[in-house]
């Protein structure tokens, strides 16, 4: 591990402090770290080098909306490929909230999230995308290969 100094103006310094305070950071430097991860993280995936994510999409829709629940059922497993969970819960007698896992191509991974969040009738929907590398080991479970996948930083 090495150590970085930094200057940075006073007003700057203590939002900075603010914010770790706000968010329970133990130190400035994990607060630091997890900036600069999602910086390089961010980058990252404009970048044509990265080729796999993980992702969660997050989404609360009116399941009394005319087919939504039944088209947003539909994109999990017209996206089976890449959907690796999804979990749904009643916010009440009306709306759900519902948050997928995704595993695969960025570009399929993307697609699948934003035709979810697109849906006529979800609201606040959300992607939270990380760039991952695929080990070079790959485990082959009769029909299907099983993939691990680690974070980049």
């Amino acid at each position: 591990m090495r150590r970085l100094t930094i200057s940075v103006e006073d007003s700057l310094a203590d939002a900075f402090d603010e914010l770790v305070q706000k968010k329970n950071y133990l130190n400035r430097s994990e607060a630091f770290r997890d900036l600069v991860r999602k910086e390089l993280g961010q980058h990252e995936l404009q970048d044509d080098g990265v080729e796999w994510c993980v992702a969660t999409v997050s989404y609360v829709y009116d399941h009394h909306e005319r087919q939504l629940a039944n088209r947003l059922t539909q994109m999990q497993h017209d996206h089976h490929d890449v959907m690796v969970v999804s979990q749904h819960i009643h916010l009440d007698h009306a709306h759900c909230l519902e948050t997928a896992i995704l595993r695969g191509p960025i570009a399929q991974v993307r697609a699948c999230a934003d035709a979810i969040v697109a849906q006529t009738g979800v609201r606040h929907g959300h992607v939270h995308i990380v760039p991952v590398q695929v080990s070079e080991h790959a485990h082959t479970h009769g029909h299907s290969e099983h993939v691990h996948v680690q974070p980049l930083r």
